[in-house]
């Protein structure tokens, strides 16, 4: 049978697509925009006929009507990361999650460690020989589909044809929907003076030639406005944007210097605009990859001069970063940023920076703590942590004692705070 018949043949509305899901089933769904609108709202318009159905996914773009309380026994969502989506869910209790580190999740899925029994993925287009792109978001995805027993796609035509290990054949697809809406765009952050000044620090401290894994977030991007004066920057990150696409366009990025993946741009998934999405269509510097490829430490830092730049929330003494909780009430998520601190790390020139504004609250509250808060979940340790940059300078910790960590932090704390994170400092015998 041909391609264009197969796919014909596995053709069908969202609303019949989704009966392929059983009873007990976990529903694997990529990272943001890859997840498929329309199949998420038939799952959820028919949610009462399903009993314990699982859908694990980081980071969702839409409360869809299955995030209801009353319903959880039909399906639930289990959270590798939170999202304004999931968030109150989480913090109410009745939303669960998976603590891991992004590049383990495949891992933890080929493992059995994580069930995936069902895919559902937005996709591209199908090629003349039979193959879609999951071009928005390979991530876990693609070791799901390895292991489940039905994969669902939903076709639109808007999502890009991307190059790179995110492709799957018809052959392996059990049903396919089709829809033809916009790809939802995600602007870029807010960015202040304080962001402003905590990515002139930064971008300061980035020579060219360097690798970049940049982060999401206004600090992230403000660092990308303050590099169009480099030269032959490379990219190997997890989440390609419009900030990264606009430094290609400025001619910044141009991954000549890279040792890994030379000549490449390499990331797990995109958010950002339309001019993004058009952007990465059958790209050959751009390749989207699972997210064991992308965030390996091992292969990330084979990258000389590796540079990672992610936020964090609260920082302690010790170098502790807490950058997924509030307290014990759940934020977001581990994701990647300890994946790529410790690949900076490895990377022969690399640095790694967590940034953070030095406080919050309208400066009630000091980031910079002398511990941090209980039940703070730790995301990256006091043994990775090199870098720490707020608008008030940078304190390079790797290699200091905890004596030495507290002054440096104590130094690009809020001038506000500086006394009584001192007074602290001494009844905890570290000054």
């Amino acid at each position: 049978m041909s391609v264009q018949a197969l796919y014909q043949q596995k053709r069908m509305s969202a609303a019949d697509a989704i009966r392929v899901v059983k009873n007990g089933d976990t529903i694997v769904v990529p990272t943001a925009v890859g997840e498929p609108p329309s199949l998420l709202t038939a799952l959820s318009e028919a949610r009462r006929d399903f009993r314990d159905v699982t859908v694990s996914q980081i980071l969702p773009v839409r409360k869809y009507a299955y995030f209801d309380p009353e319903t959880v026994e039909n399906i639930r969502h289990t959270a590798y990361f939170f999202s304004g989506a999931s968030r109150q869910g989480g913090q109410e209790g009745w939303i669960d999650f998976i603590p891991a580190y992004f590049s383990e999740l495949p891992s933890l899925i080929s493992n059995n460690l994580s069930p995936a029994d069902v895919v559902f993925t937005m996709v591209s287009p199908m090629d003349e020989h039979g193959y879609f792109s999951l071009s928005l978001a390979p991530d876990y995805t693609m070791a799901a589909i390895a292991k489940a027993r039905a994969v669902v796609l939903e076709v639109n035509p808007n999502v890009p044809f991307a190059n790179g290990n995110c492709h799957i054949h018809i052959s392996q697809v059990a049903a396919l929907t089709e829809s033809n809406d916009p790809i939802l765009e995600v602007g870029l952050p807010k960015i202040g003076p304080v962001q402003q000044a905590i990515g002139k620090y930064v971008a300061d401290m980035i020579p060219d030639g360097a690798t970049l894994q940049i982060g999401y977030g206004g600090i992230p991007d403000a660092v990308v406005m303050q590099l169009t004066h480099k030269h032959n920057l490379g990219i190997h990150t997890e989440m390609v944007g419009d900030g990264i696409m606009s430094l290609v366009e400025a001619g910044v990025v141009d991954n000549s210097k890279k040792n890994y993946g030379r000549g490449k741009i390499l990331a797990t998934f995109a958010l950002g605009s339309k001019k993004l999405y058009q952007f990465m269509d059958r790209n050959p510097a751009l390749e989207m990859h699972p997210v064991d490829f992308t965030n390996d430490p091992y292969l990330a830092g084979q990258n000389d001069n590796l540079h990672a730049i992610n936020a964090t929330m609260q920082i302690d003494f010790m170098g502790q970063c807490g950058s997924e909780s509030l307290g014990s009430a759940p934020y977001s998520g581990t994701g990647g940023q300890a994946d790529f601190v410790r690949a900076a790390n490895r990377s022969n020139g690399g640095k790694s920076f967590i940034v953070l504004p030095s406080t919050a609250k309208d400066d009630t509250i000091s980031r910079i703590v002398p511990t941090l808060s209980t039940g703070t979940h730790v995301t990256t340790s006091k043994n990775d942590i090199n870098y720490v940059v707020t608008e008030f300078g940078v304190a390079q910790l790797r290699g200091k004692t905890a004596k030495q960590r507290t002054e440096a932090l104590i130094g690009i704390a809020h001038p506000d705070f500086r006394g009584e994170l001192r007074e602290a400092a001494k009844k905890m015998k570290l000054l």
